[in-house]
């Protein structure tokens, strides 16, 4: 292997590192919940909604998961577009494998069809990074791409470092190279993800995205920082501190639930999607088939509501003929 990335390993990158694989044995454990279908498909979408909403595409969750199913919105065409795409994508990631090239290509064909010309091939003119309306940096003319390009993959592929580290500094360099035209930002995320799923299938559907988004200044602060430093350990420690945030969150949230709860869930895949808009208890006792409403309470509504995965819309009013619930989320 004859290139190497600039990074330094620092002391707050190993105690993230151990912080991370202690949480991601934590989810392990809890490995049937964490799986459910349900969850995966929310926190796709989270994941989807976080990545696109960086790159300024306004769909909410809500409106990621009307297109899943098919379903008409009202938004402007070319962000539709960019989320189904980003969804075809997502149907595609298990079968790639980070270090190849072809599959890199294949991954912004999708990613991108529809909204650039120049399709799973690298750029042919200059390209800078944009933050707002500031560049803050220019990548590497275009005739070099190929060339660094194949060199990170290959670096990816025999290196011996911590997935966590690899993936940070591959992401990082990723974006210094910018190799497309467009949709290097999303790319690099997907392809960090893609890294750290080759390590543990948890990374397959964790939002990362999401926290970044809520940070986006501050992510743009680190690419700017390792650019200056010529070192990537000032994002290798942030894209840490967001995995590692984010890995606290599945955990502190309803994943590892009763059993009774994880049997509901199971029994009615498609309820949390249904209930996330506000629903009446007869709507979703009608979704679930169940005419006993008395056995509905029992068995459904009240231990998705003791347990959080449901809320009251009228919290003040839990009898209140107009109460709703909605899922959490």
């Amino acid at each position: 292997m004859s290139y190497t990335p600039p990074f330094t390993i620092t002391s707050k990158t190993l105690n993230l590192v151990a912080e991370i694989s202690e949480s991601v044995g934590r989810l392990s454990e809890t490995k049937e919940a964490s799986q459910a279908l349900h969850l995966r498909r929310v926190n796709r979408i989270r994941t989807i909604q976080g990545s696109l909403a960086i790159e300024g595409n306004t769909l909410s969750e809500a409106q990621i998961t009307a297109v899943l199913e098919g379903k008409r919105v009202m938004a402007p065409p070319k962000e539709v577009q960019e989320v189904k795409n980003a969804l075809a994508a997502y149907d595609a990631f298990e079968r790639w494998k980070a270090h190849r090239e072809k599959d890199l290509l294949e991954a912004h064909q999708r990613l991108m069809l529809g909204l650039v010309d120049e399709l799973g091939v690298y750029r042919s003119g200059g390209v800078g990074v944009m933050n707002g309306s500031e560049v803050i940096h220019m990548a590497p003319p275009a005739n070099q791409v190929p060339r660094l390009m194949a060199d990170l993959l290959d670096w990816v592929q025999q290196a011996e470092y911590h997935p966590l580290i690899i993936s940070s500094v591959f992401h990082y360099e990723f974006e210094f190279i910018h190799p497309f035209v467009d949709g290097n930002g999303r790319m690099g995320r997907l392809w960090q993800s893609l890294i750290l799923a080759e390590w543990h299938e948890l990374f397959a559907n964790l939002p990362v995205e999401n926290l970044v988004y809520r940070q986006q200044a501050e992510y743009y602060t680190a690419l700017s920082q390792s650019t200056a430093q010529a070192d990537s350990a000032p994002f290798i420690e942030f894209m840490l501190s967001m995995i590692s945030q984010a890995l606290k969150e599945q955990i502190n949230t309803p994943q590892a639930t009763p059993q009774a709860v994880l049997e509901i869930i199971n029994k009615y895949p498609d309820l949390t999607q249904y209930a996330t808009k506000p629903r009446s208890r007869q709507e979703l006792q009608l979704f679930c088939g169940l005419n006993d409403r008395e056995h509905f309470r029992k068995t459904v509504l009240k231990p998705l509501l003791l347990h959080g995965w449901l809320l009251l819309t009228l919290p003040d009013k839990p009898k209140s003929p107009k109460q709703r619930y909605v899922y959490k989320g």
